[in-house]
């Protein structure tokens, strides 16, 4: 096996299930374990490596590449840790078959994490050392449920030139993705005995023409609302409750609705489209946001200098998009230019037989390579 390859392996074999999708106390949960295997790896190649605290028993890796000369530039390389659960312990355990390497996290990151240490590895074992350019690895925690380990890492201030975020591109470089707003729409009813329904107000009828207007009217407008790079914006009723005894007039119903957005788009201009569309066909319905902090879109300037170098490095002429959201959009939008890309495809993320080519991961490694020895 090639050294990103062995690595990736290894990382796989360590779990990192995001704790929040497991039971307190699951052995799997949490990025310690990855993060302590990077860090010792990364000092054996002379690399400064630090923690920084996020939540407790959670920290975001930072392995720093030192310029020989005076400091003028900053890039960083950013992946995140974090995997969502396997369905079974056999995801847990590398596996090559032929081209492809199986395991929970092969694409969603741990194969970007792989290139990128590799890349930086190999450029402080072999140089040249950048004279100018300062380059850090963080590895983020949390990207697969509240984005606390990039948040953290903005919030301290931190700030370079041009973040690399790694997310499976499939080796294109992307300056654009749509941001995630989960909202909890809720409906209220009268209890009544289910003999005498008249005597009540039922909620979940009351939400079934919510969600019919949402998944109809609305999803027709969205989709003639359109972004050059990444489409149409959406709107998808992932979940619903209402009720619970069929002998009774239910008083409450609950949604909770993914909406998908674009550049321009805010929370609050979604709510207030959302609301006005309710009030125009008198639908009485609350509006509560569902995670702590909403995903932004992002996109970044296809024509910042380093971005422009990135892509000649990866023979790329035109700007990509991505429908998926990231931990990219945090980080640009606390002042580092951002653009996404990794090895792999994100059709293959959270997968029951999630893979990575490899071929796709040492095409990566190596475009890294590149574009780590062009910088000043």
């Amino acid at each position: 096996m090639t050294d990103p390859e062995k690595l990736l392996c290894e990382l796989i074999a360590l779990p990192s299930v995001n704790p929040a999708f497991l039971p307190p106390g699951d052995p799997r949960a949490g990025e310690g374990r990855v993060a302590d295997f990077l860090a010792a790896t990364a000092a054996q190649a002379g690399l400064d490596v630090d923690f920084q605290t996020v939540q407790p028993g959670r920290s975001n890796l930072l392995a720093t590449l030192r310029p020989t000369g005076r400091l003028r530039l900053r890039l960083l390389l950013a992946p995140h840790l974090d995997t969502v659960p396997g369905t079974d312990d056999k995801q847990y355990a590398p596996r090559i078959n032929g081209d492809r390497i199986y395991g929970r996290g092969a694409c969603d990151t741990k194969g970007s994490v792989a290139a990128m240490l590799t890349a930086l590895l190999q450029l402080a074992r072999q140089g040249p050392r950048p004279a100018k350019t300062e380059i850090v690895f963080a590895g983020l925690v949390d990207e697969e449920h509240a984005q606390s380990g990039s948040r953290a890492l903005a919030a301290s201030g931190f700030r370079a030139d041009l973040a690399v975020v790694g997310e499976p591109t499939a080796l294109r470089v992307v300056t654009a993705h749509k941001g995630s707003l989960w909202l909890r729409l809720a409906t209220r009813g009268k209890s009544a005995h289910g003999a005498r329904p008249g005597l009540g107000r039922n909620a979940v009828h009351e939400m079934a023409k919510v969600v019919c207007l949402l998944e109809t009217d609305y999803a027709r407008r969205l989709r003639r609302r359109r972004h050059p790079l990444l489409g149409h914006a959406t709107v998808n009723v992932g979940v619903i409750a209402g009720g619970y005894q069929p002998n009774i007039v239910p008083a409450a119903c609950r949604i909770i609705v993914d909406r998908r957005t674009l550049p321009g788009e805010t929370e609050s201009s979604v709510r207030a489209e959302m609301m006005a569309l309710f009030r125009r066909r008198k639908l009485r319905v609350r509006i509560a946001e569902q995670k702590p902090a909403a995903c932004r879109p992002m996109e970044t300037d296809a024509r910042l200098p380093l971005v422009r170098q990135f892509f000649l490095v990866a023979g790329q002429k035109k700007a990509a998009g991505v429908d998926y959201f990231c931990d990219a959009s945090v980080l640009a939008r606390a002042g580092t230019p951002s653009v996404v890309f990794g090895p792999g495809d994100i059709a293959q993320a959270h997968t029951a037989n999630e893979w990575i080519a490899r071929k796709s991961l040492e095409a990566a490694t190596a475009l890294l390579i590149e574009f780590l020895r062009s910088l000043p």
